[in-house]
Order: structure tokens, then sequence, then C-alpha cells
């Protein structure tokens, strides 16, 4: 456990790093190392304090900007899309398409052999369906 016991605001983004080092109890010898890097972040409250000031500046800016960009105040003009996309539909289709030919090994098909899907093929179909 490491704890940081002066913890102060100015020391917000300060980087520290701690080293590791593992070795069996009889040797001294290292068995292995490895640095932690840790950074110290302000608490909840200080970040919702450093968010709400920003807002302020920014709304303060924006109202005494003169050369406000006109296309800023207009709404976007996107069309709302009320079904899944055709990329979706497509791949659904291919799945579907893909469980339905005859596995490795059947001899009794009518589709070519080169169309004939491993086990595994068709595990992968049927987990882009699930």
């Amino acid at each position: 456990v490491i704890r940081h016991r002066d913890v102060r605001a100015s020391y917000c983004g300060v980087i520290d790093k701690f080293r590791l080092q593992v070795s069996e109890q009889s040797q001294r010898k290292a068995l292995g190392k490895k640095e932690i890097i840790a950074t110290l972040l302000p608490s909840a409250k200080e970040q919702q304090q450093q968010k709400e000031e920003e807002e302020k500046r920014i709304k303060e800016h924006l109202a005494e900007s003169v050369f406000f960009d006109q296309t800023l105040c207009q709404p976007e003009n996107r069309t709302a899309s009320s079904g899944p996309s055709l990329l979706t539909v497509f791949l659904g289709v291919v799945c579907v398409a893909a469980l339905m030919l005859p596995t490795l090994g059947e001899m009794e098909s009518l589709v070519p052999l080169y169309l004939h899907l491993s086990v595994n093929q068709k595990l992968v179909a049927a987990y882009v369906l699930g």
C-alpha cells in the first residue's frame, strides 16, 4: 500500500514514479523490477468546480465575441435514421447465407465444393449474427 500523505492542490498533475523490486528473502539479488507512474488527480469536487469555471469562461467569451460565425447558430441538416444501417443488413444476410451453406464433408449436395464451409467459419457467422 502506497499512501500520499502530503496532498495539496498545487501537487495536482505532478507525476511520481515508484519502483518495485522483487527478490527472495534469503538473497539480495533482484528477480525483477517494475516502475509505476502515478499522477495525483484532483478530487471530484475540484474537477466539478474547474468544469463550471471553464464553462463560465466559454460563455463569457461567446457573449463578448463580436465576430460570431453564423453557421454555428444554424441547425444541422441531418436526417434521422429510423432503422439499421445498410451495412448491418448486408452483414446479416451474408451470415444467414453462410449458415445455410453445407458444412465441409457433406457429399450429397448440389452446391460446389468451394462453397462448403468449415464448422469454425459457421461459428463465426453465428457469433456475428448473435
